[in-house]
């Protein structure tokens, strides 16, 4: 930006003020809230690769205070504390020149860190129960359209079936907090990577790049960590030990989802290997994703492959 005329002070204020409005538009627009959620942290990740990681925290405190001006203190010192520190964390390993992977890793443990310190001063501090609140408005929200199926004439006995459904459902929700907080992580981290990778290289900046997502192998650390979390539902489940059977749920689809990932990274290099076209391969996916048993297949086959290699059997990608 300052290649064009403009200040190192008024990038600095621009990116703020980008954050201010997206932190704004998360909080009252409902559908596209989500998206400037994600995105919020861009900013402070790309002014953190142009002027340092002091510069960041002082936009992002800046972001903070002007936010907290305008909506709620609390919500906004959560927003901030929540999405501040993956960007401060991506822009500053980008300005060290880490390779495209060290980032995104580093960047996503960051940012898991500030979900469970969030949730943590909730508790601690506020003496708010996030996963409760969470729990009571969708308890609300299902209230509200069991009671518009009753005014649409649907049978008592269909509603009362499904409200008994609801029920698990809810109770295996609030089991997985753990596992909500790495997908929040997650998203996080992968909004803001290719957010701002992509911002840097319009304004003529270099960005680490992740390898192509058919050549993506992970350790085989997660196939052994499925083996223990099955023997720590196995132990929870029949000694009856609450604790360590939630927790053991929560490794275990940890390690389900690193090996979904593994294995359409290996489908995506067998439909390379073999010329598959573009749009099949789209298809395929969403097949896959859309049906829970070709899933499980596609985690298990992806995380043996973290042991046998198959790429090895498909040979070298023409």
């Amino acid at each position: 930006m300052n290649q064009r005329g403009v200040t190192p002070v008024v990038e600095g204020v621009l990116l703020a003020v980008g954050s201010v409005v997206l932190g704004l538009m998360a909080v009252y627009m409902p559908i596209l809230g989500m998206a400037a959620l994600l995105l919020w942290s861009v900013p402070i990740a790309v002014l953190t690769v142009r002027q340092g990681i002091g510069k960041g925290v002082m936009a992002s405190i800046m972001a903070g205070i002007l936010m907290a001006l305008m909506i709620e203190p609390v919500l906004a010192f959560r927003l901030v504390l929540a999405c501040a520190p993956v960007g401060l964390a991506l822009g500053s390993f980008i300005r060290k020149g880490w390779s495209g992977a060290r980032v995104f890793m580093g960047s996503f443990c960051v940012s898991f860190l500030a979900q469970v310190i969030v949730v943590g001063l909730l508790f601690f501090i506020m003496n708010v129960n996030a996963m409760e609140v969470q729990l009571s408005i969708l308890r609300e929200s299902f209230d509200q359209s069991f009671a518009m199926y009753e005014t649409l004439g649907v049978p008592q006995e269909q509603i009362d079936e499904d409200r008994g459904n609801i029920g698990p459902t809810l109770e295996l929700v609030s089991m997985l907090m753990p596992l909500i907080l790495i997908l929040m992580a997650a998203l996080d981290t992968v909004a803001c990577y290719f957010m701002t990778g992509r911002i840097l290289r319009r304004i003529g900046m270099k960005a680490p790049e992740l390898p192509r997502f058919s050549q993506w192998r992970l350790p085989t650390f997660f196939l052994y960590l499925l083996g223990f979390a099955l023997v720590g539902m196995y132990w929870g489940g029949t000694r009856e030990i609450p604790i360590l059977y939630e927790a053991s749920l929560n490794v275990n689809l940890v390690a389900m989802f690193a090996g979904a990932i593994q294995g359409i990274s290996l489908l995506w290099y067998a439909a390379e290997r073999f010329h598959v076209p573009g749009f099949m391969r789209w298809l395929l996916l969403l097949i896959i994703m859309l049906n829970i048993i070709f899933l499980q297949i596609v985690a298990f086959t992806g995380l043996f492959d973290m042991i046998f290699d198959y790429r090895k059997r498909f040979g070298t990608t023409k």
